[in-house]
């Protein structure tokens, strides 16, 4: 005896559809707060011209600054003096915070 279902194939391609466009949306939403919590007090050094955190720009699912110097501020950089400035390693922190709301918001995603 077989058992055939009809329509098995188009119900796995809708819900495989439905789970990408769920990911997509819940990981924009997740760079979309990043984003805003580096425009906030704390979430992005600012020095005297605010350069760093007027750079922070978001697209989709990606975060990220503009100008030339952050990876330096990120991550420290020696000095031509010979001495070093530890990194402020904001971003990490800013990825650090988010990540169990993002675990959250796909957790409820799937429960949908």
């Amino acid at each position: 005896m077989r058992i055939t279902i009809q329509g098995a194939d188009k119900l796995a391609r809708k819900l495989r559809e439905k789970s990408q466009t769920d990911f997509i949306a819940v990981s924009q939403k997740n760079a979309r707060d990043i984003y805003a919590r580096s425009q906030r007090a704390g979430g992005t050094p600012v020095g005297e011209t605010a350069q760093l955190r007027l750079s922070a720009k978001y697209q989709g699912d990606e975060v990220g600054y503009g100008v030339h110097y952050a990876p330096h501020v990120e991550y420290g950089h020696r000095l031509v003096n010979g001495g070093y400035v530890p990194g402020q390693y904001f971003l990490k922190q800013n990825v650090d915070t988010q990540r169990p709301i993002y675990k959250q918001d796909l957790l409820e995603k799937i429960r949908e």
